[in-house]
């Protein structure tokens, strides 16, 4: 395959590990966990699992001598940068251990483990990918793990290539997945580990042990490159309002990391949305009356930042939602028998008057993705549900019957964007390339402790790589029971973004000034080569966060 110089520059490229493993290790226990919420009913779900210690991994004077682990590996769910790079420092973690351990990649996702499908990953194979963006190695997929034929086919596989561990790659779903199987086979005594890793480039999955899920560090800045372009453009042109939606399928993270990066206009949060009770009319007021602001200044043009899951926060919709998660997810089987027709007309038939009113209140494109286009959890596609232009579309209207705009002689021109696929294999940045592979290098001593049920932790994040904190959290300690599909489910808690954390206060003191102001900055592309200080930098969420401690 032939390389660009920026791969061949960047395959040559040693990722950073924490000094702690760099050696010889031993896990330290800390204090016994217990899951966010509704422990007993976890704890019930969780025999096996529940309530283990934190660890922390230290330096041990007195090696031992490892023994060969077979490990398989799976890349559960949506892309995320950085991913083969935790592939990479797991393939180099089970071989310092043993030089004859081996590494084998179940394809296309957990569906790959349950049909058979795997190819074993060699040197020369893993090399091909390290520091490159991408899930291409194995290839991902979305399928759930969770019922117990799955388990025993799986199981099958496993015992044939004699596979003692299994790392689980992937986002809250898969994580709770991984939480499911370590349970089941811990309860069976299948002799497996199941070890996970914190990947979504959305950031909702977090807490004080896993300070940032990887790939939110790249996409945020590949996306606030092209934000920078476009307010650069913006401000060249100064006739146009753009109206740009980021990924982020529930919380907006994302949004707020690309505003603390670019400072647009706007950035709408969808937490403080839900927080302030605003209606529709209420944020495309809002938006209104800052274009309203710019153009009395003279200044007919703007940005505006979106997050991809807003219409799930802004209440009126979130009640609607809920009722419909729930209609739907009760009625499986007579629903799965209806065309798009019957379907529409036994949603109207049945929702309560106040939901029905939100929803004919929708155009009527955007009333058909909340009732037909689900994905396979049975959620709400957010990313198809044009949100920008939708609010562009308000807000023109808004305009249109406003006097003071007129007084103003405002103009009011809309552009729209969404930026989503574009960021999710981007090469990773430094900081993603280092972090996962030390994710990937810890899970190996994690398998090398013996333990099972763990996400692999690597904190400090803010400090040089060197002086990050490697360990473990039992998977049970993130979770909760949360209403999906009509059922009660155990379900890894999304870290939603915090009203009261640092970045979004650090945010809300200077919105008012760049609503106002043309206050652009231009981060441009990411840089891989140079001094620490524009390479090495973690994402700002992490610095705000983190100011304090």
């Amino acid at each position: 395959m032939k390389k660009s110089a920026l791969q061949k520059a960047r395959a040559a490229y040693q990722p950073k590990l924490p000094i702690v493993l760099t050696g010889a290790v031993k896990a330290v226990e800390g204090r016994p966990t217990e899951s966010v919420a509704d422990q007993e009913a976890i704890h019930a779900l969780f025999p096996n699992t529940y309530g283990l210690p934190e660890l922390r991994f230290e330096k041990n004077a007195t090696p031992a001598q490892g023994k060969p682990v077979n490990v398989g590996v799976i890349l559960s769910g949506g892309q995320a940068p950085g991913g083969h790079n935790v592939i990479s420092g797991l393939f180099d973690g089970i071989k310092k251990i043993h030089r004859d351990s081996r590494l084998f990649g179940f394809l296309m996702g957990p569906g790959g483990l349950v049909d058979h499908k795997y190819i074993e990953l060699t040197a020369p194979i893993i090399d091909e990918y390290r520091n490159t963006g991408g899930f291409d190695i194995i290839g991902s997929g979305r399928t759930k793990l969770e019922k117990k034929e799955q388990f025993d086919k799986g199981l099958e596989i496993l015992r044939e290539l004699g596979i003692n561990a299994l790392v689980i790659i992937g986002g809250d779903d898969s994580n709770t997945n991984a939480a499911v199987l370590a349970e089941y086979y811990k309860a069976i005594n299948a002799g497996v580990q199941v070890i996970g890793c914190p990947k979504t480039i959305d950031g909702d999955l977090k807490n004080d042990l896993i300070e940032t899920s990887f790939g939110f560090d790249t996409a945020t800045k590949v996306y606030s490159e092209v934000i920078g372009n476009i307010q650069r453009d913006c401000n060249s042109a100064k006739k146009y309002w753009h109206f740009i939606k980021l990924m982020g399928r529930s919380a907006s993270h994302i949004a707020l990391e690309c505003a603390l990066q670019t400072q647009p206009n706007i950035c709408l949060i969808s937490e403080e949305i839900e927080a302030k009770n605003m209606s529709l009319k209420d944020i495309v007021k809002y938006i209104a009356d800052i274009v309203t602001a710019r153009a009395a200044d003279g200044n007919n043009f703007g940005t505006v930042l979106v997050p991809e899951g807003l219409i799930e926060f802004i209440p009126e919709f979130k009640k609607l939602i809920a009722e419909l998660n729930e209609l739907l997810g009760s009625h499986k089987d007579e629903v799965a028998a209806m065309n798009h027709e019957q379907l529409t007309q036994f949603i109207l038939d049945n929702l309560n008057a106040e939901n029905l009113a939100a929803l004919k209140s929708l155009p009527e494109s955007v009333a058909r993705q909340l009732m037909l286009d689900r994905d396979p959890h049975g959620n709400v596609q957010v990313s198809l549900i044009e949100t920008e232009k939708l609010l562009s579309q308000m807000v023109a209207a808004e305009l249109a019957q406003s006097e003071a705009f007129k007084a103003a002689k405002g103009k009011f021109s809309s552009l729209h964007h969404f930026f989503g696929y574009e960021g999710r294999c981007a090469d990773p940045s430094n900081f993603d390339a280092d972090y996962c592979y030390s994710l990937g290098f810890n899970a190996a001593a994690l398998i090398n402790a013996g333990v099972t049920g763990y996400m692999s932790s690597i904190r400090n994040l803010v400090k040089p790589a060197v002086q990050w904190i490697a360990g473990g959290i039992p998977i049970t300690m993130m979770m909760n029971i949360e209403r999906r599909n009509a059922e009660d489910k155990p379900v890894i808690q999304k870290a939603l973004v915090r009203l009261d954390g640092a970045p979004f206060q650090k945010f809300a003191s200077k919105r008012d000034e760049w609503a106002r102001t043309t206050s652009y900055i231009y981060p441009g592309p990411i840089q891989y080569f140079g001094p620490a200080e524009v390479c090495d930098q973690p994402s700002m969420t992490l610095k705000y966060e983190h100011q304090n401690k």
